[in-house]
C-alpha cells in the first residue's frame, strides 16, 4: 500500500460522500479505492467508514482520523507550493464565519475592495453570531469576539477591543430615570444578549472597586442590531459595544449611563487552524483584517 495515496483516498471518499464519486474524481476504479480503504483501516487496525451499498459514514475514529489526515494533506501542499510563484496570490475559496453586527458594522463597507485586490479570491462569508467549529464545519478563519479557544489547536490573531457602554434612549430614562452606580441596573429593564458572556450578570470598575450586577430583562436576543433596534425603541437599556450605536449617540437618538463606571471589554480575534504554512488567501484576509481594525483600538 502507498499510504500517501491512501489517505488521498479516504479524504476524497469523505468529501465526495461515497466510493463512486470519489473514483470519478481522482480517475481511479472503484476497486481500487475500496482497495485502498480497506489497506488502510488494516493498517491502523480499526474501521474507518461504515459502508452499505446505498450509504457511507465516517466511524467516530473515522472522523478523528479524517480532521487529521486533511489538516496534514493540507500542510503537504502548502509545502509544494510554498517555492512557487503563485504562494505570494490568493486564490480559491474562502470561507470565513464572523459576528453579524461587528462585520455590518465594521467590515462589510471594504470587503468589495479586498475582493477587488484580489481577482482569483471567492469569498464564503458566513454571518452568524454563535460560536461555529472551524474544522468540522469547513472554515478557514472565524472571527471571534472572545479570548477564549475551543481548540488547542487553533490560533488567534488580536485584531481589536470592543469598549462598551450602557446606554439607552433619552425617552426611556426619562421614564425610568438615569442609574447612578452599576446596582441601580436592577431596576431596569435590562436587554440581554444570549451569545454574550455576561448575559446574567454585568461587571464595572472604577480605580480599585469592582461591582458585578445581576441583570434582569423580558427580552432576551442574539442580534446586536436587533438590540439596537430595541434601545430606540425606548425598551429598555444594554450594555453594547460602543461602535454599534456611536452614531445613535452622536445624534442624541441613545443616551449613555454610568460613564464614569469601566464596564467588560470585549477583545476581537481572527481564528484559524494551526499550520506551518498559512494559505495565501488566509494569510490575505488576515492582513485585510488587522489593516480595517488598525485605529479602533
Amino acid at each position: 500500500m502507498d499510504q500517501m495515496v491512501a489517505l488521498r483516498v479516504f479524504r476524497t471518499v469523505v468529501e465526495q460522500g461515497s466510493f463512486a464519486a470519489a473514483a470519478r474524481r481522482m480517475r481511479l476504479s472503484p476497486a481500487a479505492i475500496s482497495k485502498n480503504i480497506s489497506a488502510l483501516e488494516d493498517q491502523l487496525n480499526v474501521r474507518l467508514l461504515n459502508r452499505t451499498t446505498r450509504r457511507m459514514s465516517l466511524t467516530e475514529p473515522g472522523r478523528r482520523y479524517y480532521e487529521q489526515v486533511a489538516r496534514i494533506l493540507d500542510d503537504l501542499a502548502e509545502a509544494d507550493h510554498s517555492l512557487g510563484p503563485l504562494q505570494s496570490q490568493p486564490s480559491g475559496l474562502l470561507r470565513v464565519s464572523a459576528p453579524m453586527t461587528f462585520t455590518l458594522t465594521r467590515l462589510s463597507t471594504a470587503i468589495p475592495g479586498f475582493l477587488m485586490r484580489h481577482p482569483d479570491l471567492s469569498l464564503d462569508l458566513q454571518l452568524d453570531d454563535r460560536r461555529v467549529d472551524i474544522v468540522k464545519e469547513g472554515f478557514d478563519l472565524a472571527i471571534r469576539g472572545s479570548d477564549r479557544l475551543e481548540d488547542s489547536s487553533l490560533v488567534a490573531r488580536r485584531l481589536m477591543t470592543l469598549h462598551h457602554v450602557v446606554c439607552a434612549s433619552p425617552d426611556y430614562f426619562a421614564r425610568r430615570g438615569m442609574p447612578r452606580v452599576p446596582q441601580d441596573l436592577r431596576a431596569h429593564d435590562c436587554i440581554r444578549f444570549t451569545l454574550s458572556g455576561h448575559v446574567s450578570e454585568w461587571e464595572f470598575t472604577r480605580g480599585a472597586e469592582t461591582v458585578r450586577v445581576p441583570i434582569e430583562g423580558r427580552y432576551r436576543v442574539t442580534s446586536g442590531l436587533a438590540i439596537r433596534d430595541a434601545l430606540l425603541a425606548g425598551f429598555g437599556l444594554n450594555l453594547i459595544p460602543r461602535q454599534y450605536v456611536a452614531g445613535d449617540i452622536k445624534a442624541g437618538r441613545l443616551v449613555t449611563a454610568l460613564d464614569d463606571w469601566v464596564p467588560v471589554q470585549t477583545a476581537i480575534h481572527a481564528v484559524y487552524p494551526s499550520r506551518r504554512y498559512l494559505l495565501p488567501k488566509v494569510r490575505a484576509f488576515v492582513e485585510f483584517l488587522v489593516d480595517e481594525t488598525r485605529d479602533e483600538d
